[in-house]
């Protein structure tokens, strides 16, 4: 299984907005249209107002696609899942920083564990978070919205943050995946894709379109784009 780095962009549809009662059917449809990975969120009514998947989850995906199974947990004490998420199959292991107390020992467990390990940045969070830990990171995950909720409407400073990223970025020479999560649509993933990120979480956009594996096409192609 590739992780997709070797690609300049990847669309990572959120099964927080599949039909979960067609879940093998739409993973089908998204993985045909060309879908790099497939984004898991993991909320625990503390950290973030909502309560979501597990483990089982991340099981039953990885028995329907061998692709990258993008993890990204909005819970507190985020280590208490490494172990359980990557026996389950998970590829990617995204924590936020304000969740634990220590960060670089936790992303270097992450990587222990045969995953890539990833921070996210809410609205609110500044960029030295991960100043701090951008050798130990394979993914930066910028949100758009403030976490908990599909459906919401991308914030418009989200691009001058995914910029300020990508500087930070390459000014330590790092290949960290630059990811956007919130909000991305047909009319907001160009000028993300053109701040700087190559990575784009998309749940409604993806999943309430009548063909969700069309709708992926779409997505990349808006992605090149001129903005």
């Amino acid at each position: 299984m590739t992780n997709g780095r070797e690609g300049g962009i990847r669309i990572a549809p959120s099964v927080l907005s599949a039909d979960l009662g067609r879940l093998a059917e739409q993973v089908r449809q998204v993985v045909a249209g060309g879908a790099d990975w497939l984004h898991v969120d993991v909320m625990d009514g503390r950290f973030v107002p909502n309560l979501t998947f597990g483990a089982g989850m991340i099981e039953a995906l990885r028995k329907l696609t061998d692709k990258p199974l993008d993890v990204h947990l909005m819970v507190v004490e985020p280590e208490r899942y490494i172990e359980p998420f990557a026996a389950a199959g998970a590829s990617v292991f995204t924590f936020h920083p304000e969740a634990t107390t220590h960060v670089q020992r936790h992303l270097a467990a992450v990587r222990g564990r045969g995953m890539l390990a990833g921070l996210a940045l809410n609205p609110g969070s500044p960029l030295a978070l991960a100043a701090e830990v951008i050798a130990d990171l394979d993914l930066l995950l910028v949100m758009a919205v403030n976490p908990g909720f599909g459906g919401q409407t991308y914030l418009p400073a989200s691009d001058d943050k995914i910029r300020r990223a990508r500087e930070l970025i390459g000014a330590h020479g790092s290949r960290a995946f630059l990811e956007v999560d919130g909000g991305i649509t047909r009319q907001t993933i160009a000028a993300a894709h053109a701040a700087g990120a190559d990575t784009f979480v998309t749940g409604n956009a993806v999943f309430t379109s009548a063909d969700p594996g069309h709708e992926v096409q779409e997505l990349r192609r808006r992605c090149l784009v001129t903005v």
